[in-house]
């Protein structure tokens, strides 16, 4: 066995004498050449687990049970062995590749330093195997990106790169933590297939880490589901999805949308295992709707600096039209750089449109200056993607909320204010408490849920939605989209719902706009465009969505 584990337990000490266990008696095994998956919800201890077998964590940490490593134990081991083991025995390619990859170093600079270090290379020796291993996990012109900053790179380049460091040793053991979260479906795919395909090249083992199903079902062999710090299921990945024994992987599987069926609400966790499932489809829309948002037209471009003097014309955003009626949702899919998010803060003028118009309330939003733009931007908020960094972390959740109704003179005083906003903290699930608290003492999915508030305050007839549950896990995902449809049946909101997942605009969107290098390349209903897509590009995007392990056995 390459890696065993047995009665796991983390604790963290914290102030006051507290302690949390976030791992709880967890036990796994990872046999040499395979790919084991941990699956479970944020907070559920998988991450944490998986940083325990070399202590990549906090100080305030604290471990006890076993782990073996080609028969080594691990927990008792000391920093120097722990220093030689990871990166060579043991690599890592973890969630966001940015964070992760020095902004000061070029690549070429990162992925040597490991080779000079562990395998005793010469810089030029070195240099020369890093851009073997940039070849090897399929780096376009590898030979130049060694010389390129991160920063200069796509997410899925910057993964690449992590990929490549990993397995600069060639380790016997890759732990990959949310590997694929932030990427679109395509560069998903890409990166998944390099990863099982590595793994088989070189003979060595993964423990992957995910929260989706979807993506597990297509590279694990063995899962093991964990929830509040403990094991509740472990199984080969067939028998995980055909015969789930745990109600709580039954809710995993449950909750996630599917491509095959519109649900007028999806299953959330606590709902399946209560027995509290709701089948009834989504009800029809108004086609006679009246648009409440028309964009003839728009185009944005960039000029990017070439040369000393010179500069050329990105075009970001090329000829996009469409019409947005009241209570409905058109989605806007594409990959990274298709222009889809460059679009949607255009419609607000976070970036300045180069031509074309956006009529709302029959007039054109891009004309509009002074107090008379100020007014309308109320009535048109914006939702982000990642709820960590659109929050302030020095306001308390009701400066956050009160803010926006004081710039925009909302309501008589902050008495007035005050109760508004708790009203719309009661209408996004949060409870009067939360008004007195920071950012960081709540969850991804409440944070979401607080931005979400912060546009409510303001009664806004139209949101745009950029990314804004792609970084939850699948429940707390499934919570907030949710929350979107109730809000738009209750309050008539209309939404721009901007996403790389396929599966999460078909249950929400009524009308899909499929972007590709700054053009709609095609636009249809969902239902058309998601089971008869007419372009190639369309066909591609729809192919590369992870379907778990049924897509994996056929």
């Amino acid at each position: 066995m390459l890696l065993s584990v047995r009665d796991l337990r983390v604790s963290f000490r914290m102030e006051k004498g507290q302690r949390i266990e976030a791992v709880r008696g967890v036990s796994f095994d990872v046999p040499e050449n395979s790919t084991v998956a941990l699956v479970g919800e944020s907070g559920s201890g998988k991450s944490v687990s998986a940083m325990s077998i070399l202590n990549l964590l906090p100080d305030n940490a604290e471990r006890s049970g076993s782990i073996q490593f080609m028969g080594r134990e691990m927990l008792a081991a000391p920093l120097s062995v722990l220093q030689g083991i990871r990166g060579k025995d043991i690599a890592c390619v973890f969630q966001e590749p940015m964070t992760s990859l020095n902004p000061v170093y070029t690549v070429g600079n990162q992925i040597s330093e490991v080779l000079i270090r562990h395998m005793g290379m010469s810089p030029r020796q070195a240099i020369k195997r890093a851009e073997e291993l940039l070849v090897e996990v399929g780096m376009p012109e590898p030979k130049r990106r060694l010389n390129a900053y991160p920063h200069e790179m796509s997410g899925g380049q910057q993964q690449r790169v992590m990929i490549a460091m990993a397995l600069a040793c060639e380790p016997k053991l890759l732990i990959a933590d949310e590997p694929t979260t932030a990427l679109d479906v395509t560069i998903q795919r890409q990166i998944l297939e390099l990863m099982a395909k590595l793994k088989d090249k070189h003979k060595m083992s993964m423990l992957f880490i995910s929260h989706d199903l979807g993506v597990v079902g297509e590279i694990a062999d063995h899962v093991v589901v964990m929830r509040h710090g403990q094991v509740r299921e472990s199984s080969p990945v067939a028998g995980i999805f055909a015969n789930p024994q745990d109600n709580y992987t039954k809710a995993l599987l449950a909750c996630r949308p599917a491509m095959d069926r519109v649900p007028g609400r999806l299953t959330v966790i606590d709902d399946f295992i209560a027995g509290r499932v709701n089948d009834k489809p989504a009800a029809a829309k108004n086609p006679d709707a009246p648009v409440v948002l028309e964009v003839r037209g728009l185009k944005k471009s960039f000029w990017i600096k070439e040369g000393l003097f010179g500069k050329r014309e990105f075009k970001a955003v090329k000829d996009a039209n469409f019409k947005l009626r009241k209570g409905h949702t058109i989605g806007v899919v594409g990959e990274s750089g298709s222009g889809k998010t460059t679009m949607g803060l255009t419609l607000l003028r976070l970036h300045e449109p180069t031509s074309g118009e956006v009529i709302f309330d029959g007039k054109n939003l891009l004309k509009m200056t002074g107090p008379e733009r100020d007014k309308m931007r109320r009535r048109i908020q914006i939702v982000f993607q990642n709820p960590y960094a659109s929050l302030n972390p020095r306001f308390t959740v009701g400066q956050t909320l009160m803010e926006p109704m004081q710039v925009h003179n909302l309501l008589a005083n902050d008495t007035e204010r005050q109760k508004k906003a708790l009203s719309v903290l009661s209408k996004v699930g949060l409870d009067a408490s939360a008004f007195g608290k920071y950012p960081h003492e709540f969850s991804g999915g409440q944070r979401q849920r607080i931005a979400i508030a912060r546009c409510l305050v303001l009664e806004p007839e139209v949101l745009v939605l950029d990314e804004a549950v792609s970084a939850l896990d699948v429940s707390v995902q499934a919570q907030v989209l949710n929350l979107l449809k109730d809000l738009q049946d209750e309050l008539g909101l209309s939404y721009v719902f901007i996403s790389h997942d396929l599966a999460v605009v078909r249950f929400i969107s009524d009308e899909v706009l499929v972007m590709k290098d700054g053009e709609v390349v095609e636009q249809a209903d969902a239902a058309t465009i998601l089971e008869r897509p007419q372009q190639d590009y369309t066909k591609r995007l729809l192919g590369a969505i992870p379907r778990g392990y049924q897509a994996q056995a056929a």
